[in-house]
């Protein structure tokens, strides 16, 4: 794995903007555009947290997520409905050099668009994640209050300070959601390490022997260690809705995984959206498994996994609704709702599937029902 797979926002080793923290920054903006309107629409605030913000800029110019985050708001074309509400930015930083440039960047920021929003909160904090995160929920204990529906964004540089009991106690409310950087090249490189004990048992929330327990030495670790991680995040913070996406480099190899956790289908469905319209470039592409095949997020990609799920998933159903079909896809495949009507139409034209269109209704519009065999 080369070193500039695990270049992160926290990684002050090089700030030039690597073509796959661009793509990941692109992703975030896309969803974001989503996020803000549907949550702002009947939330009178709206919180987004930046795990490990960085230094807000890269040397080659590029934005960091904390300036990705605000113009995505600012530069919203619904920011003037959404101006009544109130939205509030955490940017945490541990680094304190990290933290004045970031703090000098996001001033920089609400000059060059003055005047500055009265209900947009800006707060850049010198502070771990976890030490900031403790203490916000001290706050809201004191205060008896629940967490505003949060966006999380936690993108660190290796494997500690993002405790996953941390994680479980933060996002514990119903309206908040988690798009994480899981590090698992430093994770499987050191959980069996002397001396990692601790930081393991924190990040997942288990104990190491019960991290690794079912595993084989003729398995794939990488994909155990994701397949737990994933589970955690399920049982532990509580999300109903659990999507991991790799990072592939040019060599083929994982450089890390990047967790999206929420408890409502359409923030997948937003995110899926934002997934496969990213084109990452400079060698590196997103993937995800299905039944054992990678897919590849790439403009043509490869129908035939989702076409052989679809049918075993749906085999032997009647009159099954498109629509159910669709969003079989959103939750619970690497695809989106729209690669569903490609794969129907030639297990119509083969005689495949039986396809009941009411008096009216064409191609796969709502209405439509399928019989699977």
């Amino acid at each position: 794995m080369g070193r500039t797979a695990m270049v992160s926002d926290s990684d002050t080793s090089k700030w030039d903007c690597p073509p796959h923290t661009k793509a990941k920054h692109d992703m975030l903006g896309r969803y974001l555009d989503g996020w803000f309107p549907i949550l702002s629409s009947w939330n009178g605030r709206v919180v987004f947290l930046d795990g490990f913000a960085g230094r807000g800029r890269y040397n080659d110019g590029a934005e960091g997520s904390p300036l990705v985050a605000l113009r995505h708001l600012l530069d919203h074309r619904y920011f003037p409905q959404m101006r009544h509400r109130e939205f509030v930015f955490y940017f945490v930083e541990a680094n304190r050099d990290n933290a004045e440039s970031l703090l000098k960047e996001v001033e920089a920021f609400k000059t060059e668009r003055a005047p500055w929003p009265a209900k947009v909160r800006v707060h850049v904090v010198n502070e771990k994640f976890d030490v900031t995160a403790n203490s916000i929920l001290d706050t809201l204990r004191e205060q008896k209050r629940n967490l505003a529906p949060t966006f999380a964004f936690v993108d660190p540089f290796g494997y500690s300070g993002l405790p996953m009991d941390l994680l479980a106690a933060l996002l514990s409310y119903p309206r908040s959601e988690l798009f994480v950087n899981f590090m698992v090249g430093h994770v499987q490189r050191f959980i069996t390490r002397d001396g990692q004990e601790n930081a393991m048992r924190s990040l997942f929330g288990m104990d190491v022997r019960d991290v690794l327990n079912g595993f084989s030495e003729e398995a794939d670790r990488v994909e155990h260690l994701r397949a737990v991680y994933g589970r955690q995040l399920q049982e532990r913070v509580g999300f109903d809705h659990v999507q991991s996406f790799a990072m592939l480099n040019s060599t083929g190899n994982i450089g890390y995984y990047l967790f999206h956790g929420t408890r409502h289908r359409a923030g997948v469905k937003l995110m899926k959206d934002a997934m496969w319209k990213i084109d990452p470039g400079g060698g590196f592409t997103f993937s995800d498994r299905l039944a054992g095949q990678d897919v590849l997020f790439t403009p043509e990609p490869d129908l035939r996994p989702l076409r052989a799920e679809i049918l075993r998933h749906f085999s032997g159903r009647q009159g099954v609704p498109v629509s159910e079909i669709e969003w079989h896809a959103i939750l619970y495949t690497p695809y989106r709702e729209t690669h569903v009507r490609p794969v129907l139409r030639p297990l119509e034209q083969d005689g495949v599937i039986a396809v009941r269109r009411p008096a009216g209704k064409r191609q796969f519009a709502d209405g439509v029902t399928i019989n699977f065999p």
